[in-house]
């Protein structure tokens, strides 16, 4: 039995008003969120841990007024620290792994107001760009069960997506929340670098191609969380300039008329599915009705140099953060706890030299200084989000016999071409739901900005949802209250 009439189709900002205006309570929107849980997981296998006790624990202690006040939110096994949770990482590695303190994200997701009710599924260490892992089996999209919701963000946006929760969190560091946001119908903003922060455990996480923000359904909601948990901790590593004014104000009319750049052709040149081009054409058509200036362009990187940099970052990253969880859980990284592949990747990565690591950063250089000249010609960045549209379970298979971390790599970022350029760059970068194939599935765009520029993304989100709104779109799979 629902305590709120229609809780599924209520953003975060929308069921805050609720609580404020005592018309449900946040112990009755647990109750909601747990219920969704027990409807759709079964069927979606999203959340990997139910914490009922804490999030009531975090009620009775009282909730601070934040602009999430009494909203229920869940939380990826990677990346956040939440105190007493799970931090499997998606690996047996680590199924013995509890965070032992609040990061300091999750201390302004707390400060925000939301009462953390459940962890969400990630692959294997996140380097996959679906959610299927050996340790907890694959998620569903709730649009089409058979397809991936995409990753490694798959677990928070399956379950946003199917309405059991309006908000969750996820991160990204090759695309891993746009993604998700892509394949689920869902917002996904990657922050410029640094703006969010990742402390007290990582700097310039994954040597900085990583960001933290959240999954969402509507651009508002999105804007406000950026607002409650923007701005440099203590002593991070760089700290960028502040937003000239709230986020959310930028909802508050149009933007200016912008030169916007768009592309279908991924840097790597490979192919892009038919669908997917499709809703990039009907996307430029929408951005000239909205009075915008629109231009073809093209990507001027060397991809066949640049992969093979980001083997060096991702492998790297992988074999550091296996050995490190490995050492404080005084076990051993071996075939028997980790997927195929991840071995692969562990190996690879421990292969790697200080040399390698240094040609990689010189290369992020240079590709970030020739993303930035592009960026000269125009405000904003369109391309699609993803190569194709989700792709079937399966297809991405991290357990799989006899591939190496190459041939891994390159079956991940053919299908992603589009994304990790802006984690290489820092730059921000959003995915809106505008599309959907055929068949019905979803097939996110992606708008990229100038460093420091989400103002920019996030008045132009808030004029194409207002434009052409998505919030009545559902999957399939649905919590209906």
């Amino acid at each position: 039995m629902a305590n709120v009439n229609g809780y599924s189709g209520y953003d975060g900002l929308g069921l805050a008003e609720l609580v404020r205006k005592g018309e449900v309570t946040p112990a009755e929107l647990l109750e909601d969120a747990l219920a969704g849980i027990d409807a759709v997981n079964g069927a979606l296998n999203g959340v990997t841990a139910r914490i009922d006790d804490m999030a009531r624990a975090e009620i009775a202690g009282g909730l601070p007024e934040g602009p999430f006040h009494g909203v229920p939110m869940f939380l990826k096994e990677l990346g956040v620290q939440a105190r007493g949770t799970p931090s499997r990482c998606g690996s047996k590695l680590t199924e013995a792994l509890v965070a032992g303190e609040d990061s300091e994200l999750m201390k302004r997701f707390r400060a925000a107001g939301v009462v953390t009710a459940a962890m969400c599924a990630t692959p294997e260490f996140g380097y996959n760009p679906t959610t299927e892992s050996v340790f907890y089996g694959p998620t569903h999209n709730p649009w089409d069960p058979a397809r991936t919701p995409g990753g490694s963000s798959g677990g928070s946006a399956a379950m946003v997506a199917a309405g059991v929760v309006p908000i969750a969190h996820a991160n990204d560091g090759g695309g891993s929340i746009r993604i998700p946001a892509s394949c689920c119908g869902l917002v996904g903003l990657k922050p410029t670098r640094g703006r969010v922060p990742t402390g007290p455990a990582y700097g310039d996480w994954l040597s900085g191609y990583a960001a933290e923000l959240i999954v969402s359904r509507s651009v508002r909601d999105t804007a406000a969380m950026l607002d409650a948990v923007q701005g440099p901790d203590v002593g991070p590593p760089n700290v960028i300039a502040p937003p000239a004014r709230p986020y959310l104000d930028e909802l508050a009319g149009p933007p200016r008329k912008l030169r916007i750049g768009w592309t279908a052709n991924p840097p790597s040149g490979g192919a892009v599915h038919a669908d997917v081009v499709d809703g990039l054409h009907a996307t430029v058509k929408l951005m000239e009705s909205l009075g915008h200036e629109v231009i073809e362009e093209r990507f001027e990187i060397d991809w066949a140099h640049y992969f093979e940099q980001l083997i060096v970052i991702w492998t790297s990253y992988v074999a550091w953060a296996i050995d490190g969880v490995a050492k404080a859980l005084r076990r051993a990284p071996s075939p028997e706890n980790l997927e195929r592949v991840t071995w692969e990747l562990y190996h690879h990565g421990c292969s790697l030299t200080a040399m390698d690591m240094q040609n990689a950063m010189a290369n992020f250089n240079l590709v970030s200084r020739q993303t930035g000249a592009m960026f000269e010609r125009f405000d904003v960045l369109l391309t699609p989000t993803i190569a194709q549209p989700p792709l079937t379970l399966g297809t991405l298979d991290q357990n799989a016999i006899g591939v190496d971390a190459r041939e891994w790599s390159r079956q991940v970022f053919d299908w992603i071409p589009f994304t990790p350029l802006f984690n290489t760059t820092g730059q921000p970068a959003i995915s809106l739901p505008l599309h959907w194939s055929p068949d019905g599935l979803p097939i996110g765009m992606q708008f990229a900005a100038k460093l420091n520029d989400e103002a920019t993304l996030i008045a132009l989100a808030g004029q194409i949802e207002q434009a052409q709104p998505w919030r009545d779109r559902k999957p399939g799979i649905f919590y209906k209250t």
